[in-house]
């Protein structure tokens, strides 16, 4: 269960960083976004200051941090083009 709500964090974090940073990409890219940022930025926050897991609030917050960078990153990968 705890996967499933962790996809669902993710994805609602995807979404609103999109609206933050006003990216306007597909609701799909969003979900995917946002779901490996929290991914890549709670591993990130447990290795470097030990900081595993969290409520819900904390998850979110980290969701949405790791999903911005990726969406940075995304945008620079497509103004290179």
């Amino acid at each position: 269960m705890g996967f499933v709500f962790a996809i669902i964090i993710g994805g609602i974090a995807g979404v609103i960083a999109d609206r933050l940073m006003n990216a306007n990409n597909p609701l799909v890219l969003n979900v995917i976004l946002g779901i490996v940022g929290a991914g890549l930025f709670n591993f990130v926050l447990g290795v470097i200051f030990g900081l595993w897991g969290g409520n819900i609030l904390w998850q979110l917050i980290a969701g949405i941090i790791g999903a911005s960078g990726l969406i940075w990153i995304y945008r620079e990968i497509q103004n290179r083009r």
